[in-house]
């Protein structure tokens, strides 16, 4: 009886791989850089301050790497929803990236780079969220997609201050909805 009844606590406790880190291991570094270049901005005004969000990565993708190995020490397999959501957060991320070299070379980094990093997160939230079926993220997914169309409004000599509000989205669609998720996901298991 008590081997049956540790197996069977097992089980209700053995946790499958959610990635409920993942949204807070690239949501605080990108909020991070994002108000470390709008502060050096702000101070210096100096071209080499564009580039302060290249630590955006350098940060993310270890901490994404621990977190995805950290999950993968628990069971060795991942479903399909697991593995769209992957495939879509590194299409975002390469979308990202790649896009803020090619327009910091073509010189319109400024008009446009901020409101497609902004609309990128608030899509990709959103899509997570109906994926996972967690309205909390849906919600926040199209909230940080029109917050990311009111960077538009701030061009030429007030471009810096895009940086402030694709913070704010980022803090909307990657940190919140990272933290309400995790919590969702404490809840589920703990039970």
């Amino acid at each position: 009886m008590n081997i049956i009844t540790h197996i069977r606590g097992e089980v209700m406790t053995r946790k499958e791989p959610t990635g409920e880190n993942l949204f807070l291991a690239w949501g605080y570094p990108t909020a991070f850089f994002l108000l470390v270049e709008f502060a050096a901005l702000m101070l210096w005004g100096e071209n080499w301050c564009n580039w302060l969000w290249a630590g955006i990565p350098l940060v993310g993708v270890p901490l994404m790497v621990y977190f995805m190995s950290k999950d993968y020490e628990r069971t060795h397999r991942m479903t399909l929803d697991q593995n769209v959501i992957l495939m879509m957060w590194v299409f975002v991320g390469c979308a990202c990236c790649m896009g803020g070299m090619v327009m910091g070379f073509a010189g319109v980094f400024e008009q446009c780079f901020f409101f497609l990093l902004g609309l990128l997160c608030g899509m990709g939230c959103f899509m997570t969220g109906i994926i996972l079926k967690f309205r909390p993220k849906t919600v926040c997914g199209i909230i940080a997609s029109v917050l990311s169309a009111v960077s538009l409004f701030f061009q030429e000599e007030w471009w810096p201050w895009q940086l402030l509000v694709t913070a704010v989205v980022v803090v909307v669609s990657l940190i919140i909805p990272g933290h309400l998720f995790k919590q969702y996901v404490k809840n589920f298991f703990v039970k």
